[in-house]
C-alpha cells in the first residue's frame, strides 16, 4: 500500500463532489466536471484530486461495477479513499467491490434500494470503517436488520440506527466492555 506522507501528497484536500449529477452508472462520472465547494478542489499534474474523499450521492446510480475505476480516475491516491457517499442512489446491492476499499473508514449508504441483509455481512471487513449508514433501504424492514448489523458490524459503527429497540425484535444485546457484541435469542 502507497501511504500519502511516502508520496509526499497532502490528502487532505477538499472532496471531490459529484452530487446531484443525474449520474445513472459510475462510467458516466468520468466526463463530469466536480462541484465546488466552500474549499477549493486543486489538481496535481496528471490532473487528479489529492483527496481521501468522493460524494457520488443524490443520483441514479444502481450498481458499483465501476468504482474502482471511478475512484482512480479521480484520486491522486485511490487506495487512499477513506470517505466514500453513496447515499439517495438506486443502488440494490452491497457489492463485494467495497471489501477492497481497505482504507475505507466513511460509508454513507442511506437512501438506496438494498434488500439483501446478509450482503452487510461483507463490510465486516473493513479494518477501519467506524461509520455507516444503512436506513432508509429495504433491508431496514427486515425484523432482524439491528441485531444482524450490531452482530455483524462494530455496533460503534452504526449510525442511524438505534439497536436499543432489538428488544422489540426477540432479542437482547450485550455490549461489553471490549465493544464485542453478543446476542441472546429468547427461545
Amino acid at each position: 500500500m502507497v501511504s500519502a506522507s511516502t508520496t509526499g501528497v497532502n490528502m487532505y484536500g477538499a472532496p471531490v463532489d459529484l452530487s446531484f449529477k443525474n449520474i445513472s452508472s459510475l462510467a458516466d462520472a468520468w466526463t463530469e466536471e466536480p462541484n465546488s465547494g466552500l474549499r477549493p478542489l486543486k489538481r496535481n499534474s496528471e490532473m487528479k484530486y489529492p483527496s481521501c474523499s468522493l460524494r457520488l450521492n443524490n443520483n441514479s446510480i444502481t450498481d458499483l461495477h465501476d468504482l474502482q475505476q471511478t475512484v482512480s480516475h479521480f484520486l491522486a491516491e485511490p487506495s487512499q479513499l477513506s470517505w466514500l457517499d453513496l447515499s439517495f442512489n438506486n443502488i440494490l446491492h452491497i457489492d463485494k467491490i467495497l471489501c477492497e476499499l481497505r482504507e475505507l473508514r466513511v460509508l454513507y449508504l442511506h437512501g438506496n434500494s438494498i434488500f439483501i441483509l446478509s450482503e452487510v455481512d461483507r463490510l465486516g471487513v473493513l479494518p477501519h470503517l467506524h461509520t455507516i449508514t444503512l436506513h432508509g433501504n429495504v433491508i431496514e424492514t427486515n425484523k432482524a436488520y439491528r441485531c444482524r448489523l450490531s452482530f455483524k458490524l462494530n455496533p460503534n459503527t452504526i449510525t442511524h440506527t438505534s439497536l436499543l429497540s432489538c428488544k422489540r425484535f426477540g432479542c437482547e444485546i450485550l455490549l461489553l466492555l471490549s465493544h464485542c457484541c453478543v446476542i441472546l435469542y429468547k427461545n
